[in-house]
Formats: structure tokens, sequence, C-alpha cells
């Protein structure tokens, strides 16, 4: 295949990861938008093979099946609760490959495009940039979505990490990490600058995310979103790929976009988020103070609460997730409104561990676009709700996050549930969020606690509707 016509089906894959992006936009067209999405990158995959400047087609045949073969087996096998972890873990691929196209970039640098001296010394400054740079991207973005990984995963504590002065340490690894780009130029590059960067960056990256609270993770996941993006934009140039240079700005200004948007929701700073720095000051025990009496409640005595209701909210969390409670929620909301009742879903910002993860799972149980709705559509009309369902929810709908300045969570916009005239929480125990803060809700006079599996829970309020 010539370079034009490699040139050309790059322009064909970009069209398709633009309107692949569209597509994801809406629940109603996101399916159609993943296809777009895979035959972009199916195009891209067969045009750079068949480039001309490729080589060791054979080597590159093999890494892909292996490849895809795992990718395969762990889309089969993960569930749609790991789907966080999995999405932190596959960006940490991205940065460790744009670390390896680096220093292999280094190593061998491609041949001058001009023949002009003074044009030739000019690209391969420009080289050295770009290389320091990717390397740097691409180690922070692989630590950092360790880390996220681990926290997610469980076998790192959710708490954020608070170091000595982890403000000062930030500002001295980027100082530093410019002094050596400034050496690292001037001496027509070192692999002694290049490797010291690396390891500042590897801890600085960990810092970063390890210095964040568990209930901002569902942000960072979208901010390490954006940081593999630009890792991905940092190799095309290395490798003077301009298909890979535009997908990376795709994927690195969208998750920027959408980290900002959460940014906006949840009342934190983005630039702290860039600077790992919102894991609060202030930690909390989790430990449940004297708030007084929860009262306990019966399937039965709920479904009776439902049928009387005119109006009923569902709000969904991650242990809904868990329990894999999307299905008799979907059947419970089809009863209620055969009988008459307004059913809604009110969906937290962040919500579950992943930007969009109740959406998800709503969507797959066949829950109608319609009556899913954001915080911002139904909060205010949460006051003249009868029943409010919090299923598996716990920091999204914690009132400390308006009225304890001291909380982790404070100034945090939650869906405010205990307006509604009765709450009724699905829980397994009184134990605290993944933020590890107790939640005054659940000792409110109109909130009854449901304990017990959430699916188990929806199945017996089903038998008595």
């Amino acid at each position: 295949m010539s370079a034009g016509l490699v040139q050309a089906a790059y322009i064909v894959a970009a069209i398709f990861f633009f309107m692949s992006l569209k597509g994801l936009s809406k629940q109603e067209t996101a399916r159609t938008g993943n296809y777009y999405g895979i035959a972009g990158m199916a195009i891209a995959l067969i045009a750079t093979i068949l480039g001309p400047e490729t080589s060791g087609i054979a080597w590159i045949i093999v890494a892909m099946v292996i490849g895809a073969a795992i990718g395969i087996f762990y889309a089969k096998k993960v569930e749609m609760t790991e789907m966080p972890e999995l999405v932190a873990i596959l960006h940490s691929f991205v940065g460790m490959a744009a670390v390896l196209v680096g220093f292999n970039s280094f190593i061998d640098p491609p041949p001058p495009v001009s023949i002009d001296l003074a044009e030739q010394h000019a690209e391969h400054v420009i080289h050295m940039v770009e290389v320091f740079l990717g390397v740097f991207i691409g180690a922070v973005t692989f630590t950092g979505s360790i880390v996220a990984f681990g926290k997610l995963r469980g076998v790192i504590s959710s708490s954020p990490l608070m170091l000595p002065h982890k403000h000062k340490l930030n500002l001295a690894a980027i100082v530093v990490s410019t002094l050596l780009m400034i050496h690292f130029v001037k001496v027509d590059g070192s692999m002694f600058a290049l490797i010291i960067m690396t390891l500042i960056a590897f801890a600085f990256g960990y810092h970063l995310v390890a210095s964040i609270g568990g209930a901002d993770m569902p942000v960072v996941v979208s901010m390490l979103n954006s940081y593999s993006g630009w890792a991905a934009a940092a190799a095309g140039f290395m490798l003077a790929n301009d298909l890979l240079i535009i997908t990376g700005a795709l994927v690195g200004s969208s998750g920027a976009i959408l980290s900002y948007i959460m940014c906006k929701a949840m009342n934190r700073s983005f630039i702290s988020v860039i600077a790992g720095g919102f894991g609060q000051e202030v930690a909390s025990s989790g430990e449940a103070v004297d708030q007084g009496e929860h009262r306990e409640t019966t399937a039965e005595d709920v479904a009776e609460m439902l049928k009387n209701s005119k109006s009923v909210v569902i709000t969904p969390g991650y242990g809904m997730a868990v329990a894999q409670a999307q299905y008799p929620v979907h059947e419970i909301t089809e009863k209620l409104r055969a009988l008459g009742v307004e059913v809604r879903f009110a969906i937290h910002p962040v919500a579950g561990r992943l930007p969009g993860h109740m959406n998800v799972l709503l969507a797959e149980a066949k829950v109608p676009y319609d009556i899913v709705l954001e915080m911002d559509e139904i909060n205010d009309d949460l006051s003249e709700t009868d029943t409010v369902l919090v299923i598996g929810a716990n920091d999204t709908v914690n009132p400390s996050a308006q009225d304890d300045p001291a909380s982790p969570i404070a100034g945090m916009p939650v869906l405010e549930v205990w307006n509604a005239k009765d709450v009724i929480v699905f829980k397994r125990s009184m134990n605290p969020g993944y933020a590890g803060v107790q939640n005054p809700l659940f000792f409110k006079e109109n909130t009854q606690m449901l304990f017990g599996d959430a699916k188990a829970s929806c199945s017996k309020i089903l038998e008595h509707l």
C-alpha cells in the first residue's frame, strides 16, 4: 500500500473516530458509536500494517493475535462491577507504551526530513523535546493508573495519602523534570537524564493519584483517560504517525472535558484534579457517631408503600452493580408503572466508580432512557416524591456534603433524597460508604433500612407487588 493510500485510510479512520465520539454522547446511539470506533480502528490497523515503512509484519501479527486473545478473554470475563479497574489498567498499558516508544525513539531516532543543516538541527531539537515529554506523560499515566486500579480493586486503601508538604513535592518533581529536559536538549540527549526523569515521573504519577480519596475516583479514572490520550498523542509525534496524534488528541481532550464536567458536578477544582490536590486535608474516621437509632423495614412493607405511592424515585449506586440488582429493579419499575405509579431514576454524575456506570447498567436491563434523569434534572422534584428507593448508593446521597464542612465530601452536590416523604435504603449493613464517611441519612425520621443483598431484597418486593 502506497504512502498516499495509507494517509487516505487514516483520514477515513479519523472520520470514523469522530462519528464514534458523536454516537457515544447519547445512550440511544452508543452501540452505533462503538461500531464506528471498531471500524475506524480496523482501518487504522490494516493501513499501518500494509504501509510502505512497516517491517516485521509477521511479528506484528503475532503480537496482535496474542493481544486480541487476551482482550477477548477478559472482555467476556469481566463483570460490570469490575469495569472501572479494567479501564484503569488499560490506561496503564497506554502509558507504558508511550514510555517504551520514547526510549526506542531516543535510541533509534528517525532520519532527518530536511536536507538543510539548520532545519535538521531544529527537527532534532523538537524530536528530543517530544521524546522527553512523551516519556514523562507516559510514566505519570502508568503509575497513576496502577494506583487507581489498586484503589478500585481494594488492594490499596481508598483513603488519600497525606505526605508532609505534598504540594511542594509535586512542584519539586515538575521543576526538576523541567531542568532535566533543558539539560537533555542542551547536551543533545542524555540517557542518564532520561532515566532519572522517568523515575521521577513514576513517583510523581503514584503520588498524584494516591493523594486522592476514594469518593473522587470516578473523576480520577476520567482524568487518567485524558492522560492516556495525551500519552498516545505524544507517541504519535515520536513515530510521526498522524492518526495516532489525532486519536490521542481526541481521547485526551474528551477525557479532559468529561473531567471538567464531573468536577463541576462535585464542586471540585479542575486545576487541583490535574495537580492531584483534592484529596482532603481532613481525614474521616468513618466511625458511626451517635446520631440516633435507625429503623428497619421488610420487603412486604416496602411493597405496600410502593403500591400506595403516586411517585417513586429510584437512586442506584455501586451496591446495585455489585448485587446485579438492575434486572429485578427493572421488573419492579414495570409493575409499578402498570399500576399507574410514576417511576423515575435519579443518577448522580459520579454514581458507581466510572462515569456513566449506572446508565450502562440500567440500559443493560432495558430500563427506558426517558425515565433515567441526571441529578440536576430531578433534585427539585424530590420534595414532591412519595417514596425514594436508595439501592446501593451512599456517598452520593449523604447530607454531610451540605451540613459538615469537615467532611471529606464537603461541598459535593448530592441527591437530596431526604426531602421525599419516605426513603428506603437498601444496604447490607450500617458500614460507611467507599469514602469512609458515615451517612446521617440512615438515622432520619423518614428513612427506613432494608438490610440484605439488594437483588434478593428486590426479588422479595416483587413477590408482594
